[in-house]
C-alpha cells in the first residue's frame, strides 16, 4: 500500500486512496516528523529522545513503544515478525524509508532544485506543480528546536521558489502573471530585495512604470526602517533604469543566446545530428559552471551517450562521446556505474571505427576510456592512455593532447610512490594549456603539481600552484576549483604543524563548502577521513562522532576505530581480510592506516604487505599527494614497520 506523508501543514498520512491515516497521538506524530526532518537518514533512538522530549524517564520504551503504533497505522496489512518496510530499524534508530515523491517536503524540495536547472517553461511546470502542496505552516503542530530549523529552512526554500517561479515568468515574457504573488511576497518580507526588484521589473514590463517606481521606494524605506540599510547596488540600477525609461529586459548576450537558440530550434528538425553534437558542446560549458551545472552536465550527458549507442553510424557515435573533454582532477568517479557504461560505449565505438578511420574520433574515445575507468581501468585502460597520448602528440593538436594528457594522469596511480610523473604531465598540461589558450586544462595541470608538489612535500611549490588555479578560476569563472584550493589549504595546516583545533575547524569549512559541489566522488567519507588522519598524524585518542560517514574509504578505516572502542579481536579479524585499496589519490593513505593498524596489534602478514606497498612512495608524505589530506611521512611509517618486524621476531 502507498502512504503518503505531509508536514507541509500539520503532520499527517494519505493512504494510496486519499484516505487520512490515523497517527494515534501528538507523540506518535513528533516521531514520524522528526524521521521525516532526517530526510532518510537512521536517527538514533537517544537523539530521538533529546530532540522529543529530552531525558525523561521512560522515553526510549515508549518511542519503540510509538514506532509499533505507528507501523501498525502505516502497514496494516504486514504479516506478524515481517520487518517494517516504511518506519525500519537500522542499528540503534529508525529511518523513514518513503519515496521522494511521497513525503511532500521531499517533493518539493527537489522540484525546487530541479527547477533551478530547468529552463523556464519546465520551471513554471515544476513550481506550479509543487506550491499548491502547502497547507499552512510546516511542521505546524511542533515547536521543538529542531522543528523551528527545518520550518526555517523549508520556509526559505518556499520563498525563493516563490522568487524563481516569478523569474520563469518573467522569462516567458508573461509579468502580469507575476505581480500578485510577488507583491504578497514583498509585502509579508519586506526585506527580501530580490522580491522587490522581481515586482517592480514585472510591473515595468507590463505598461506600470509609476507603480514599478513606487515599489522600489517603498523598498527602499523598509530597509532603512528596519534594517538601517541602503538599496542593494542591483536595485538602485533598476531604479536609476526605470527613471529613464531603459530597456530592463534581457542583456545583450541573452538576447543573441535565446535568438540563436530559437534559429537553432526552426533550423535544425527534431532528432538530426546536429542537435546531439551541439548538446555536447553545451555541456562541455555547463559541466564547469558549478555544482548545478556539473550534475546536470553528467545526467544529460550520459543521456545524449545511451541516445546514439545503438546508432549506425559510428563517426557519429564517436564524436558524441568523445566531444565531452572537461578535465577531471579526482581519481573517484562521481557515478561509478554510470562511467562503466560510458567507457564500455566508448569501446563498442572504437572497434566500430574504420581501421583507417579519423584518428581525432580514435584518440578522443581512448581518452574517454582512460579517463572513465580511473582507478579500476588495469592494464587496459593504461594502454587507451598510453596510445591516445601517441597518436595526439603526432597530430599535434593542442586540446587534443591535453585530452589525452588528463587520461594518462588517471592511469598513473598503477603503485605508490608516482607523485614525480604526475607532476611532469602536470607541467606539461601548464605549458600547453598557457601557449594554446586552453585555460580548463591550465587550471588541471595546477592541481595536479599542487598534489604532486605537496606529495613531494615542497609546500611552497604546491601554494604557487594553488594561486594561479585560484586566479585562473576567478578570471575565467570555475567556482569549484576553490573547492580544491580551499582543501588544500586546510592539509597544508595540518601538515605544517598548525593548531590541532584550528586544523580541524579548517576541514569542517572546507567540507561545508564541499557539501553540495556535485561531486559525490570526491565528497563521499573524505571529511570524517580528514579528522581521523589528523587524529591519527598528532597522536591524538581517535574519537568519532557517531554520525560520521566513512563513504568508501570504511574498510580500512575500520581496524582503527574497533581498536579505538576497545574491539581488538574484531579489528584483528577485520585487518585479516582488508582488501587492496583502489589505485588512485588515497593509496598512500589507505595503506598507512593499514599499516598503524598492523603494528598495533602484531599482525605480521598485514605488516609485510603494507611494508610492500609503501616502499616506493618513501620519498613522499601519506595522504598529501591527494591534496585534501595528510598521515604523515611515509619513511616514519616504513621505520615503525620494521622497527615492529624486528620486535616480533620469534628469538633463535
Amino acid at each position: 500500500m502507498r502512504v503518503e506523508f505531509g508536514v507541509l501543514g500539520p503532520v499527517l498520512a494519505w493512504d494510496g486512496a486519499g484516505a487520512e491515516l490515523n497517527l494515534k497521538g501528538p507523540r506518535h506524530r513528533a516521531v514520524l516528523a522528526r524521521l521525516v526532518a532526517a530526510r532518510g537518514r537512521v536517527v538514533p533512538v537517544d537523539r530521538l529522545v533529546d530532540d522529543l522530549w529530552g531525558d525523561s524517564t521512560g522515553s526510549l520504551s515508549a518511542v519503540r513503544t510509538f514506532v509499533a503504533a505507528l507501523r501498525r497505522a502505516l502497514e496494516p496489512d504486514r504479516e506478524p515478525r515481517q520487518p517494517a518496510k516504511l518506519l525500519v530499524t537500522e542499528g540503534q534508530g529508525y529511518a523513514l524509508r518513503a519515496a521522494p515523491d511521497d513525503v511532500d517536503a521531499w517533493r518539493f524540495a527537489n522540484a525546487v532544485d530541479e527547477a533551478a536547472k530547468a529552463p523556464p517553461p519546465r520551471a513554471l511546470e515544476l513550481l506550479d506543480a509543487v506550491l499548491p502542496l502547502w497547507r499552512g505552516e510546516a511542521y505546524a503542530d511542533f515547536d521543538e528546536a529542531w522543528a523551528r530549523t527545518e520550518r526555517n529552512r523549508l520556509d526559505q526554500l518556499r520563498l525563493n521558489a516563490i522568487e524563481q517561479r516569478a523569474r520563469a515568468l518573467l522569462d516567458l515574457g508573461r509579468p502580469e502573471a507575476a505581480i500578485a504573488d510577488l507583491e504578497g511576497l514583498a509585502s509579508e518580507h519586506p526585506w527580501r530585495e530580490e522580491a522587490w526588484r522581481l515586482l517592480a521589473l514585472a510591473l515595468y514590463r507590463n505598461g506600470r512604470q509609476g507603480e514599478a517606481l513606487a515599489a522600489l521606494r517603498r523598498a527602499r524605506a523598509h530597509l532603512l526602517d528596519e534594517l538601517g540599510l541602503d538599496p542593494s547596488p542591483q536595485l538602485q540600477r533598476l531604479e536609476t533604469d526605470l527613471l529613464r525609461q531603459a530597456d530592463t529586459g534581457q542583456s545583450a548576450a541573452d538576447r543573441v543566446w535565446n535568438a540563436t537558440a530559437a534559429a537553432f530550434d526552426q533550423a535544425v528538425p527534431a532528432g538530426a545530428p546536429a542537435r546531439l553534437e551541439s548538446t555536447i558542446g553545451l555541456l562541455r560549458g555547463l559541466a564547469l559552471t558549478g555544482p548545478t551545472g556539473l550534475g546536470a552536465a553528467r545526467e544529460q550527458r550520459y543521456q545524449a551517450v545511451a541516445a546514439v549507442a545503438d546508432s549506425s553510424d559510428p563517426e557519429l557515435t564517436a564524436r558524441v562521446i568523445g566531444a565531452y573533454d572537461v578535465p577531471a582532477i579526482w581519481t573517484r568517479s562521481d557515478d561509478p556505474a554510470q562511467a562503466a557504461k560510458i567507457a564500455a560505449a566508448a569501446e563498442r565505438a572504437l572497434k566500430a571505427l574504420e581501421p583507417d578511420g579519423n584518428d581525432t574520433d580514435r584518440t578522443r574515445l581512448l581518452s574517454v576510456v582512460a579517463l572513465e575507468s580511473r582507478g579500476n581501468g588495469g592494464p587496459h585502460a593504461a594502454e587507451a592512455a598510453a596510445e591516445a597520448e601517441r597518436i595526439a602528440r603526432r597530430l599535434g593538436d593542442p586540446a587534443l593532447l591535453a585530452f589525452a594528457l588528463n587520461g594518462v594522469y588517471m592511469q598513473t596511480f598503477h603503485r605508490t610512490g608516482l607523485a614525480p610523473e604526475r607532476d611532469a604531465i602536470g607541467a606539461e598540461l601548464i605549458d600547453l594549456a598557457t601557449r594554446h589558450s586552453l585555460p580548463a586544462f591550465a587550471i588541471l595541470g595546477h592541481l595536479i603539481r599542487l598534489q604532486s608538489r605537496s606529495a613531494l612535500a615542497d609546500f611552497e611549490g604546491a601554494d604557487e600552484h594553488a594561486k594561479a588555479a585560484d586566479r585562473l578560476a576567478e578570471r575565467h569563472g570555475r567556482p569549484l576549483v576553490g573547492v580544491f584550493t580551499g582543501w588544500y589549504r586546510a592539509m597544508r595546516a595540518a601538515a605544517t604543524g598548525g593548531p590541532f583545533d584550528a586544523v580541524e575547524a579548517a576541514y569542517r569549512t572546507a567540507a561545508a563548502n564541499l557539501e553540495g559541489s556535485g561531486m559525490p566522488g570526491v565528497e563521499r567519507g573524505l571529511p570524517s577521513l580528514a579528522v581521523l588522519c589528523l587524529q591519527v598524524n598528532r597522536d591524538r585518542p581517535i574519537r568519532v562522532r557517531e554520525s560520521e560517514d566513512w563513504g568508501p574509504y570504511r574498510p580500512w578505516t575500520s581496524p582503527l576505530l574497533l581498536i579505538a572502542e576497545g574491539r581488538r579481536e574484531q579489528a584483528a579479524k577485520r585487518l585479516r581480510s582488508i582488501p587492496d585499496p583502489p589505485r588512485d589519490l588515497m593509496q598512500e593513505a589507505m595503506w598507512a592506516l593499514v599499516a598503524l593498524a598492523a603494528i598495533e596489534l602484531d599482525d605480521r602478514p598485514a605488516m609485510r604487505r603494507a611494508w610492500a606497498e609503501l616502499l616506493p612512495a618513501h620519498a613522499e608524505l601519506a595522504g598529501a599527494g591527494s591534496g585534501m589530506l595528510y598521515v604523515g611521512p611515509v619513511a616514519g611509517t616504513l621505520d615503525a614497520l620494521e622497527a615492529a618486524l624486528r620486535c616480533s621476531e620469534p628469538e633463535t
